[in-house]
C-alpha cells in the first residue's frame, strides 16, 4: 500500500510562490501519484512550531524569504554551499527523522547560466545587494575568473558586499548605484534588484551587450530584459533560475533523478501566462 509522501513551501508571503506548479508539474511527470506539494503562510515567529509539527510522511521544504536563515538552528545538518551564504531554501527530511538543509539557488544560477553557454566569464557585475546578490557572488565565485563589480545605495550595503566577497574567495569592487549602467561593459551582469529598480537603465543597453541575468520573472519581460534582448543579448531570466533549482530540489526530496526540466518549464510558464 502506498503511503501519501508531503513537501511543501513556507514563507510569507506565499501566496504568489510558482513552486507548487513546478514541482507538482515533476510529481505528474514521474508518475508519483501518491505525493503532494502544498504552501503555507509561515513567518519567523511561526517557522519553529511548524516544523515541531511535521512527522514521518514529509519528504521536504522549500522555503523562501524570511525563513532562509531562520530555519539554519532548527536543523541537524546544512551543506557547505548553505553555510557560505548562511542561507537555506532546501530541508530534505530523511528516514531517520534528520533534517538536513542546503542551498539549491547557487547550483540553480550555474545551471541556468550554463543552459545559455556561459561556462565562464573574466569578470562580472551585480546590480544590488540583498540576499540574492550574496548568492550571487556565491555562484560568480565559481565561474568568475576576475572581479566582481557590485552597485549599491549605500556605504553599509558596499561594506556587505565587499565582505562577502572576502568569505566566498571572490574579489570585490563597489560602485555607487548612479554609476550602474557602467555595469553593462562586463560580460555578464545579474540584476538582483526589486520590480522596477532597474527600469531607468533600459535605456542605457549597449549596442553589442554581453549576457544578463535578471532574477525576476514577474512581470515578465522587465524594461531592462527587454532591452537587452532587443539589441541581440542573452537574457536569463527569473524562471530560468526558479526552475533549475526546483529541479534540485525533487531530486533531493524524491531522489528520482533526472527531475524533468522541460515539464517544469512549461507548466511555470502557462502559470504565469495564465495570471
Amino acid at each position: 500500500m502506498s503511503t501519501t509522501r508531503r513537501a511543501a513551501v513556507l514563507g510569507s508571503p506565499i501566496a504568489h510562490s510558482l513552486s507548487p506548479v513546478l514541482h507538482r508539474a515533476a510529481y505528474r511527470e514521474l508518475g508519483l501519484s501518491d505525493w503532494t506539494y502544498g504552501r503555507h503562510e509561515v513567518d519567523e515567529a511561526a517557522l519553529p512550531a511548524f516544523m515541531e509539527r511535521l512527522d514521518a510522511t514529509w519528504a521536504g521544504l522549500s522555503l523562501t524569504m524570511p525563513l532562509k536563515r531562520a530555519v539554519i538552528p532548527l536543523l541537524d545538518e546544512i551543506t557547505p554551499t548553505a553555510a557560505s551564504v548562511e542561507a537555506v531554501n532546501t530541508v530534505v527530511l530523511t528516514g531517520d527523522g534528520r533534517r538536513l538543509g542546503d542551498n539549491t539557488d547557487i547550483p540553480g544560477m550555474l545551471a541556468a547560466l550554463r543552459e545559455r553557454g556561459v561556462q565562464q566569464v573574466e569578470r562580472a557585475s551585480v546590480l544590488g545587494a540583498g540576499a540574492t546578490a550574496s548568492s550571487a557572488l556565491a555562484a560568480l565565485a565559481r565561474i568568475c575568473t576576475g572581479e566582481v563589480t557590485a552597485y549599491v545605495r549605500s556605504d553599509a550595503r558596499a561594506a556587505e558586499m565587499r565582505g562577502w566577497g572576502e568569505r566566498l574567495g571572490v574579489p570585490v569592487r563597489t560602485a555607487p548605484w548612479e554609476d550602474a549602467a557602467a555595469a553593462f561593459e562586463a560580460p555578464l551582469t545579474v540584476a538582483t534588484t526589486p520590480a522596477g529598480t532597474t527600469d531607468a537603465l533600459a535605456a542605457a543597453v549597449p549596442a553589442r551587450p554581453g549576457t544578463l541575468f535578471d532574477v525576476l520573472y514577474e512581470p515578465w519581460p522587465t524594461a531592462l530584459a527587454a532591452a537587452w534582448a532587443g539589441r541581440g543579448g542573452a537574457v536569463v531570466g527569473g524562471l530560468d533560475l526558479l526552475v533549475h533549482q526546483a529541479v534540485l530540489q525533487v531530486e533531493q526530496m524524491t531522489g528520482r533523478t533526472p527531475a524533468p526540466l522541460a515539464a517544469m518549464r512549461s507548466a511555470g510558464e502557462a502559470a504565469l501566462l495564465a495570471r
